[in-house]
Parts: C-alpha cells; sequence; structure tokens
C-alpha cells in the first residue's frame, strides 16, 4: 500500500507524487505506470516514488520493464492510443536521448498528424539534477529541447504541493507532458498538498513578491531565487520570485505583468544558459518591453560544459543564490 499522508504534516516530493499517482490510479482504472524498476519487487524505482502501487493496484497496472526506453515509450503511446492514460518512468532525463524519435516523431505529432482524431495521453517521468556527483550522463536538464517540440507540454516542480497538483493535472491531459523531478530536491519537506486538487498546467505561481526585480525561475532554482529575495531585502531591495511551474506553455501573462511592475527581470534556471529557456523568455521580454525596461534582460544558467563529477566543479558548475543577489544588485 503507498503511505498514507495526514494533510497537516509536511511531505517530501517523493511521497507528494507517490500520493498523486495513487490517488489518480484510484480514481480511473485507466491510469498505467511503467518503467525501470517501478514495481515493489524492484523497491518502488530507485528513490520510490512508485514504491506500494504494484502491491496495491497490481503488477497489470504497475508494469516493471526491461532497461530499453524505446520500448518504454513505445509501449506507453500504443497502450494511449487504445484508451489508457499511461505514465512511463524514463529514469534519468539524459536517457531520453535514447527515445526521442518515439517522444518527438511519435509522441508530440500523432494528433497533428492525424487531424486531431488521436490523442496521445501519456506522462513522461524523468528525473535530473546536479549535487550527487553523478557525473556528466546523469544530472543535465534538456527542458529547451522539448520545449522547443510543438505538442508537448513540460512542467517542473519546485515543492511538493506543486508536484501532487501539476502530476495530477498532467495524467488528465489529452497530450503528452514531460514530468521533470528534481533529484536533489526529492527528500526536501513541503506543505502537503490538499488531496484530489490540481494545478493548472501553464499557470506559473507568484512565490515572493516584489517590486523592486522580477526574478523567473522553476524547478530546483526557484529556493536559490527565494534565498537570493531573502538576502536582497535586507538590504530594502524587493526581489519578486515567479515559478513558472510549467515551462512550456510558460505563463506570459504573470511573467509580463511582473515585469511591467518591476521594469527588470533575471531569469535564473539549472540548465545550461546558452540556447536555454531563459533565452526565449529574454527575446519576449526584449520585443514586448523595448524602450520600457530600466535594465537589460539578465539570464543566469549552469556553464556550458557537462555536468562536473568533482564536488567542487559540481558547486561551483549550478546557479547558486549568491550569483543571483550579485546579478540583481549589478542591474540596479
Amino acid at each position: 500500500m503507498s503511505e498514507t499522508i495526514t494533510e497537516t504534516k509536511p511531505v517530501t516530493m517523493i511521497q507528494a507524487l507517490n500520493m498523486a499517482l495513487a490517488d489518480a490510479m484510484a480514481e480511473d482504472d485507466r491510469v498505467l505506470v511503467l518503467g525501470e524498476d517501478v514495481g515493489d519487487k524492484q523497491e518502488g524505482g530507485i528513490v520510490g516514488v512508485t514504491k506500494g502501487l504494484s502491491s496495491q493496484f497490481g503488477t497489470g497496472r504497475v508494469k516493471a520493464t526491461p532497461i530499453s526506453e524505446q520500448a518504454i515509450l513505445g509501449a506507453a503511446i500504443g497502450a494511449s492510443l487504445a484508451g489508457y492514460k499511461p505514465v512511463a518512468e524514463i529514469m534519468l532525463m539524459n536517457f531520453t536521448t535514447v527515445a526521442m524519435d518515439m517522444i518527438v516523431n511519435h509522441a508530440a505529432k500523432l494528433r497533428f498528424m492525424s487531424g486531431g482524431q488521436t490523442h496521445v495521453p501519456i506522462v513522461i517521468r524523468t528525473m535530473t539534477g546536479a549535487g550527487f556527483g553523478t557525473g556528466g550522463q546523469h544530472g543535465d536538464y534538456f527542458e529547451a529541447w522539448f520545449a522547443h517540440v510543438a505538442g508537448i507540454k513540460v512542467v517542473a516542480p519546485s515543492n511538493p504541493a506543486d508536484g501532487y497538483g501539476l502530476m495530477r493535472a498532467a495524467i488528465e491531459d489529452p497530450d503528452p507532458v514531460l514530468f521533470i523531478e528534481n533529484m536533489p530536491s526529492y527528500w526536501t519537506p513541503g506543505p502537503a498538498p490538499e488531496r484530489g486538487s490540481r494545478v493548472e498546467i501553464g499557470k506559473a505561481r507568484i512565490a515572493r513578491a516584489g517590486s523592486d526585480v522580477t526574478l523567473v525561475t522553476y524547478s530546483r532554482a526557484t529556493n536559490d531565487c527565494l534565498a537570493a529575495a531573502e538576502a536582497l531585502a535586507a538590504d530594502g531591495i524587493q526581489a519578486e520570485v515567479i515559478d513558472l511551474r510549467t515551462i512550456a506553455p510558460w505563463d506570459r501573462a504573470a511573467v509580463f505583468a511582473s515585469v511591467e511592475k518591476t521594469g527588470r527581470a533575471v531569469i535564473v534556471h539549472e540548465a545550461v544558459r546558452e540556447h536555454g529557456v531563459g533565452a526565449e523568455i529574454a527575446a519576449e521580454l526584449s520585443d514586448a518591453f523595448f524602450g520600457k525596461l530600466k535594465a537589460p534582460v539578465k539570464r543566469i544558467g549552469a556553464a556550458f560544459c557537462p555536468v562536473p563529477f568533482s564536488k567542487p566543479l559540481e558547486t561551483a558548475f549550478v546557479p547558486q543564490a549568491a550569483g543571483i543577489e550579485a546579478t540583481v544588485r549589478g542591474i540596479l
């Protein structure tokens, strides 16, 4: 059985996602889970997100698969065409490269290629993030690749409550959703979600209100931006932190409203800065607010290199709160 959580007890991202999957499966027997090691015989995945699900719902609905990302995605797409709602786990985001053909040329395009007659309601769960010394093939953020593809939504929660709500919304979405989970944040507790709640895909949240500068971010970088905002507040600088939650489509209305108020914007993500999501948002802001901004739009991202294995280099690779703070002070 999945763990019972009271709504007043703080939960981790692992617990919140487990709750979301269990609740969705209990409400709709078309929801399936498949991927490497997702069954209870394999301890519910390498961090335990799917722990208890195969015991509760049976191995017919929770399928532990061979190590084949193409097979996992191919089976998920086929099941979705037959009326199911598969949640397919690709263990690490770097491994989505093995199944790019399935994701980009099949899942994302079948609705268009069928004239809207065929939908592919699958969720692709994957985790990533530097911090554990996993090296260059296990910790990259590739969200910009998928955000560039028409037909797929990309979400990246920063806290357990949003993780639950976004997962419930993603499972119910008629189109494929890439669900990015940050590995180092899995065990960070946060307020428990309201059971049954959904977080609208494409809707950002104001994580902290402010009037001097807008910090646009998502996933783990949200916490770094909040830490930077706290440090800036000590000197009377009020930073507004926008947690996108959804990368594609991103909430232009929320971001534009904030930047119109503050006149300054810094976009922060863990993915490498070059050719990243921040470049797209910066371009849109520069176009919308040409001549009105009080300072150039700034982007903060990881260094343009593979994730280092060395701990000191890995720490330097990832954007930190101190660097965000320094960038904000530089444009004020």
